[in-house]
């Protein structure tokens, strides 16, 4: 899996790439929970439930089925979040489906268990270039946790920084152009 840090980037990008407008600040807080969420399945490991098992790590929680199921929550409450329903609904989708393919991007684990409950198998994209981060803070705390931050930085963060970016000079040069048209 892609390290804890970088789970929340997707989805704080879109945030910030689209604007409080489209994402307002309460949707936001919730899309980067759901962009964490799946993973609090290696809780599991403490109950004794092995990693390749359908509820062991990146198995159900890591599912189309399980993405549905949390975004479908945000349709419902998304009067609490002060957003559009449909807005609400893609945002957490977006956030949780980062995570999800994120995961099948890494060089290490099992694979994702995208289509369970229909099929449990454990798929990877064919093309994976982040590296795998550890579960282990001290491991995180070594070369191979080096490599990780590095492969995260050009493959998330990277990316994840020019799309918020280029929302954020979108949305001001819009301003500044609708200003000097009142003038």
């Amino acid at each position: 899996m892609p390290s804890v840090f970088t789970h929340p980037i997707p989805a704080l990008a879109l945030a910030a790439g689209l604007g409080r407008n489209v994402v307002p600040p309460r949707l936001a807080v919730v899309t980067v929970i759901a962009a964490v969420l799946p993973d609090l399945d290696v809780a599991s490991f403490a109950f004794g439930v092995r990693y390749a098992e359908n509820l062991g790590h990146r198995g159900l929680s890591h599912s189309l089925v399980f993405a549905l199921a949390v975004a479908a929550l945000a349709f419902l409450a998304a009067p609490l979040l002060r957003a559009g329903r449909i807005t609400a609904f893609l945002a957490v989708l977006f956030a949780m489906l980062s995570h999800i393919l994120l995961d099948a991007a890494t060089t290490g684990g099992l694979g994702v268990a995208f289509f369970w409950p229909f099929d449990g198998t454990r798929y990877f994209l064919p093309w994976r270039p982040i590296a795998v981060s550890p579960f282990s803070p001290e491991a995180f705390l070594s070369e191979w946790g080096l490599r990780v931050i590095l492969s995260e930085l050009r493959w998330v963060w990277a990316p994840c920084f020019i799309f918020a970016l280029s929302g954020i000079t979108v949305r001001r040069s819009a301003r500044l152009l609708g200003r000097n048209r009142l003038r």
